[in-house]
């Protein structure tokens, strides 16, 4: 059984030339315009990162290194990753 979701009909104000634009990617995407429009705007408005993804651009973002990463070969590989 499916989740029942509440949804309210709205109206915006587009450019014309970004309502084609859209139609044609919705077209392309096999959709209605109303759903590609709607899926876009979910991908956006909960696209939060998880706690593991937030730690790694802190880590990132205050220059702590990682170490190296060695791909001469996928063993060398798996073997950088572990150090």
């Amino acid at each position: 059984m499916e989740a029942i979701i509440e949804k309210k009909q709205t109206a915006f104000r587009l450019a014309t030339d970004l309502l084609e634009r859209l139609k044609v990617l919705a077209k392309k995407d096999n959709r209605s315009l109303n759903n590609y429009v709607e899926s876009v705007l979910m991908e956006i408005a909960y696209r939060e990162p998880n706690a593991e993804t937030k730690a790694a651009i802190e880590d990132a973002r205050s220059g702590n290194y990682a170490g190296t990463i060695d791909t001469s070969s996928y063993d060398a590989f798996l073997k950088s990753l572990d150090e």
